[in-house]
C-alpha cells in the first residue's frame, strides 16, 4: 500500500479494572494470532504478558469458542499451538454518511456477522454521528453475542477528503458541521479500539477488490455518486492517496465553466450537475415533498420523462469527467457505486456514452464500466476490510 492511515491505541476509560485489563490483554494476544497461529510460550514472548496470564487468556478464549487449540512438538517438547476461529477477530466498519451511517462486523473470514444502517439528522454534528455510531455498535455486539476483546479495529468512511497529516476532516467534505474536527482522536477515544479513517470513496475502491468482484484488478476506480461526487483509485493493487491523502476530487472537476456555483468556490464542477442533491432539487419542483434518491430511481425505472431526462444529463457530464481520467491512469475497470446503483443501464449508459467521447479511443473500448454490485453496502465493508488489511490478512 503506497500510504498507511494512521492509527493509535486508546487506552481504556478505567484502564485499573480487572475486566479492562483482561480485555486489552485479550486484544494483545488476538492481535498476535491474526499473524498465524502461535504456542502460548510464544504469546507470552511477542506480548510480553507473563505465561500464566496467556494460559488463562487463551483458556477463555477457548470456553467462548474464540480460538482452539492443537498438540504439536516446539523444540523437542509438546506444547499446543493457539489458532483463532474465524470469529476470533471481527473488525468493525462504520460508514457515515450526510443523512445516514451503517455499522457493520465482520470476522477474518470476510463474513458479515452483523449489521445495521440508521438515519442521521441533516447538518448533524461530529459528536452526535459518534454517539450513534458506538450505540449501534454496542447494539450489534450485544445482539450478535460477540465480545468486545475480540473486536480488532475499526475502519471509518467519511464523506470528504481526510488530511492524513493530521488526521482531520479537511475542507470540502459534504459534512461542513465536521470540517476541522480530529476524527480520529475522536472516535479513538470514544471507541476505545484501534481506529483507520478513510474518505468514503476510497473505502468503496478497497471493498470492489476484497468484498466485491473484482479482486484480481490492479488498477481500478471507484466513483461514488450521492450528495457528492468522489472517486476512489487502486492503482498498482494498491490504494493511491497522493501526497496529504486528498485525491478523487473528482466532484470538483469543472464541466461548464459558467455553471452553477459550487459550494467549493468553483463554477461548474461535476457536483452542481450531477450529485443527488442537483438532481433532487430538479425533479422536487411542483411535488408535495423533496424527493429521495430511492424516489429518483423508482420514477426512473418507470420510465418518468423528466426523471430519464435528468439521469441522462448526469451520466454524460460524469462520463465526460471520467473520461478525463482515464485518460489519465488508464485504469481497467471503473466501478459506480451510491445511492443510484439500482438504476442500473439507465445511468451507465450516457456515463459510457460521454466516457466514450471524451476518452481516448483505445481507453474508451478497453476500460470496462460497470455498477457496483455491493450497493450501499460497499464503504462499510471496505472499512472493515481496511482492518484486516493493515493486520496483513487478505481475503482467502
Amino acid at each position: 500500500m503506497s500510504a498507511t492511515p494512521r492509527s493509535t491505541r486508546s487506552k481504556p476509560k478505567n484502564p485499573g479494572s480487572q475486566s479492562a485489563l483482561r480485555q486489552l490483554n485479550q486484544q494483545r494476544i488476538i492481535e498476535s494470532l491474526m499473524g498465524g497461529p502461535s504456542t502460548q510460550a510464544e504469546l507470552a514472548r511477542q506480548t510480553g504478558l507473563s505465561t500464566a496470564t496467556v494460559s488463562n487468556i487463551v483458556k477463555i478464549m477457548l470456553d467462548s469458542g474464540l480460538a482452539s487449540t492443537e498438540p504439536i512438538t516446539s523444540s523437542g517438547r509438546r506444547a499446543l499451538n493457539v489458532r483463532l476461529n474465524s470469529n476470533g477477530a471481527v473488525a468493525v466498519g462504520i460508514d457515515f454518511g450526510r443523512r445516514h451511517l451503517r455499522v457493520v462486523l465482520a470476522s477474518l473470514s470476510y463474513h458479515v456477522i452483523a449489521e445495521e444502517s440508521v438515519m442521521l439528522p441533516l447538518g448533524h454534528q461530529a459528536e452526535e454521528g459518534i454517539r450513534a455510531a458506538v450505540a449501534l455498535l454496542d447494539k450489534l455486539l450485544a445482539e450478535s453475542g460477540t465480545e468486545r476483546a475480540s473486536v480488532v479495529g475499526a475502519g471509518v468512511g467519511i464523506p470528504g477528503p481526510i488530511d492524513r497529516r493530521s488526521g482531520t476532516v479537511a475542507q470540502g467534505a459534504i459534512l461542513p458541521e465536521w470540517v476541522g474536527i480530529n476524527i480520529l482522536q475522536h472516535l479513538e477515544e470514544t471507541l476505545r479500539i484501534p481506529v483507520f479513517i478513510d474518505n468514503d470513496a476510497n473505502l468503496g475502491a478497497w471493498s470492489e477488490v476484497t468484498w466485491g468482484q473484482h479482486t484480481g484488478v490492479s488498477n481500478l476506480l471507484f466513483m461514488k455518486i450521492g450528495s457528492g461526487i468522489g472517486a476512489g483509485l487502486i492503482l498498482n493493487g494498491a490504494p493511491y492517496y497522493g501526497n496529504v491523502g486528498i485525491t478523487g476530487e473528482i466532484g470538483h472537476a469543472t464541466i461548464h465553466e459558467q455553471g452553477l456555483v459550487c459550494r467549493c468556490g468553483n463554477r461548474g464542477c461535476l457536483e452542481t450537475i450531477a450529485s443527488t442533491t442537483t438532481m433532487i432539487e430538479l425533479l422536487s419542483r411542483g411535488e408535495d415533498r423533496p424527493l429521495t434518491p430511492a424516489d429518483i430511481v423508482r420514477k426512473a425505472l418507470s420510465r418518468d420523462p423528466a426523471t430519464l431526462r435528468v439521469v441522462d444529463d448526469a451520466g454524460l457530464a460524469v462520463g465526460r469527467a471520467l473520461g478525463n481520467v482515464a485518460n489519465l491512469i488508464n485504469p481497467e475497470v471503473i466501478v459506480v457505486g451510491g445511492p443510484l446503483a439500482g438504476l442500473g443501464d439507465l445511468l451507465l449508459d450516457p456515463i459510457r456514452r460521454g466516457l466514450i467521447r471524451h476518452a481516448v479511443p483505445v481507453i474508451g473500448e478497453t476500460t470496462t464500466l460497470t455498477m457496483s454490485s455491493l450497493g450501499d453496502r460497499a464503504e462499510a465493508l471496505g472499512a472493515a476490510a481496511l482492518v484486516f488489511q493493515h493486520a496483513g490478512i487478505r481475503k482467502t
